[in-house]
């Protein structure tokens, strides 16, 4: 079992970055393929980002592609996830997610359904 903690959130202008963190305890986090997710308000939740085991391997939504960066700090037991140029439509509640089946490609990390555990979200708003 492994607990998730998402940290990095909060409220900033249109153009602006914001480092998310996911914490995991309880088990290492590179003994589980992890992905990002957002919920906008009154929208369903969607697939933002998720990076393999060994961080050899990342994938991303097309909406943010070129604009956020999904990376493993080995070190400190995290995943990151760099968002840059934010836009007001990134505003949403960001989630963490770990998986702990074998998944390839992004038709696989893409799906929320595939995901064992998630952590409780953190708030992004962009204002424009």
């Amino acid at each position: 079992q492994v607990q998730l903690f998402e940290s990095g959130g909060g409220l900033v202008q249109a153009g602006d970055s914001l480092r998310l963190s996911c914490a995991a305890s309880g088990r290492t986090s590179s003994n589980y393929r992890t992905g990002w997710f957002r919920q906008p308000p009154g929208k369903e939740r969607e697939f933002v980002a998720a990076v393999s085991r060994s961080g050899g391997s990342t994938y991303y939504a097309d909406s943010v592609k070129g604009r956020f960066t999904i990376s493993r700090d080995f070190a400190k037991n995290t995943v990151n996830l760099q968002m840059n140029s934010l836009k007001p439509e990134d505003t949403a509640v960001y989630y963490c997610a770990a998986m702990n089946d074998a998944c390839i490609g992004v038709g696989c990390y893409s799906r929320a359904g595939r995901y064992d555990y998630w952590g409780q979200g953190t708030q992004v708003t962009v204002s424009s």
